[in-house]
């Protein structure tokens, strides 16, 4: 037993100190995240702070979790990627008990030897003192006893709670009890009975309404080194397109289509997908937000639907190409595609700072509308129908609809433009027309008289599509055994 316990240490003692890990170079830097701080504070009303707490764990079965990603406003604001912890951004000064003077504070989960064993490497206070800069550091056990007395401010800014946090009863100080403490300081108001609320009356001063916006003020117009995070996650999305036009054969699955993408994405160092990959073959692309990804078999007369963005040092691409499986677009196909390719030029013509998002929409359904009645798949062009039941833009960045303002572009955004049309089988039209679905979707960076198209690599017109699918693939060569053990 004895020397079990000596043998545990020792590797535990290895772990901790003698283990290290060659870590990319181009994470965003702790200037960064700094500058964003002082931002934000600038933004912020007088007499308040702000708030934010890191993303909850979440279970996925039994005592497996999901791989950990962090808030996007804390990992924006601070570059820590941990989970249990609570950042502090105060517009003015304040005076610690020992005098020193501080403006912002973050509380992270401290080191652990035996944890970091099983699950990985740990800051600890010193290491965000030493790596993230923020030099009012301390281990989350200490926020229950830090004394910050909250009804001085005139606003406490942040996000609400209700979410689905669980508890952990073997640590006090996680995600749950930190949001528990927080809630005690303030007399904060809650639906959830579990947790230990004051008797009292809420603070006056609770803002769970504005840092929303404050955020997408910062979050929608992109710095410099954000953007050069940005276009390679658009280039290794944009090669994932690439290959899989390459490859595609009928025959093939939808689940095999998404593991090109994601194995290309890997292939080029992207960490993590931004959104679950939709890869919907014929009457699948019609569901918007396909991710089943099922279909075992795609016939020579289908098209797939594609949509797909790798994440990329926090940063998301956000492409959408719809091909036919057999190389050729039918004529059915061709026109719809083709209707759906105008749209979205039309929008381009229009886009730069200045253009609402309003009017890139509206630019693409007048479009959409005419074309789907000169077909005859529509009666008149004022129509309602769910032929094209979504708007064309959004934000991306560190989410794939990113936080910013939506009322008009401006200089440094980036955004998609993504018409689409879906006729699904046993639609009010001709039965010609079934299981067409197409999505265009690209991302634009909006520059100071108009736009740079970034995932223009990967190609959108019918013919420059097909000529693709004539290349040959490195995956042709690819052959499995058989799994059915059928001799």
């Amino acid at each position: 037993m004895k020397s079990n316990l000596l043998f545990i240490l020792f590797f535990i003692s290895l772990y901790a100190f003698g283990q290290t890990t060659e870590m990319p170079s181009d994470f965003l830097s702790k200037d960064f995240h700094k500058e964003r701080r002082q931002k934000l504070r600038e933004k912020l009303p007088a007499n308040s702070v702000a708030v934010f707490f890191a993303n909850a764990v979440r279970n996925r079965a039994n005592d497996v979790d999901y791989v950990y990603h962090q808030d996007p406003n804390f990992y924006y604001l601070s570059g820590y990627k941990e989970p249990n912890a609570v950042l502090f951004i105060f517009k003015e000064k304040q005076t610690a008990a020992n005098g020193t003077k501080y403006d912002e504070i973050v509380f992270v989960q401290p080191r652990n030897e035996l944890a970091e064993m099983w699950t990985g490497r740990r800051l600890g206070e010193s290491g965000v003192k030493a790596q993230l800069g923020l030099e009012q550091s301390f281990n989350n056990t200490e926020f229950k006893k830090y004394n910050i007395d909250f009804s001085k401010f005139d606003q406490i800014l942040f996000t609400d709670f209700e979410n689905d946090v669980r508890n952990d009863p073997r640590d006090s100080s996680d995600l749950y009890d930190l949001i528990d403490q927080f809630k005690v300081k303030v007399n904060y108001p809650s639906k959830n009975k579990s947790l230990s609320v004051n008797p009292e009356p809420p603070m006056n001063n609770l803002n769970t309404k504005d840092l929303h916006g404050l955020m997408g003020m910062l979050r929608g117009i992109k710095t410099k080194e954000e953007l050069a995070l940005v276009r390679k996650a658009v280039s290794i999305s944009c090669a994932g397109q690439i290959e899989v036009m390459k490859a595609m054969k009928p025959g093939m699955s939808e689940r095999e289509i998404q593991g090109i993408h994601e194995f290309v994405f890997k292939k080029y160092q992207a960490e993590d997908l931004g959104y679950p990959s939709i890869v919907g073959a014929g009457h699948n692309g019609c569901i918007l937000h396909y991710i089943d990804n099922y279909k075992p078999e795609i016939t020579s007369k289908e098209m797939i639907l594609m949509d797909l963005g790798a994440e990329y040092r926090g940063y998301t691409a956000d492409i959408t190409r719809t091909i036919p499986v057999n190389g050729k677009f039918s004529p059915e196909q061709k026109q719809i595609y083709e209707l759906v390719l105008k749209a979205q030029e039309e929008a381009m013509k229009i886009c730069k700072p200045g253009a609402t998002f309003q009017q890139l929409t509206e630019t693409t359904k007048v479009v959409i509308n005419k074309g789907l009645k000169d077909l005859g798949i529509i009666k008149t062009e004022d129509e309602r129908h769910r032929y094209y039941p979504h708007g064309c833009c959004h934000h991306i960045g560190l989410d794939v609809h990113d936080n910013g303002q939506r009322d008009m572009l401006r200089e440094n955004m980036v955004i998609t433009i993504e018409p689409g049309i879906y006729i699904p089988e046993n639609a009010n039209c001709d039965k010609r027309w079934w299981g067409i679905a197409v999505r265009i979707e690209d991302d634009y960076l909006i520059t100071k008289d108009g736009y740079d198209h970034l995932s223009a690599a990967a190609p959108r017109k019918p013919d420059e599509i097909e000529a693709l699918m004539k290349l040959p693939s490195p995956l042709d060569a690819f052959v499995l055994p058989s799994l059915d053990n059928k001799k």
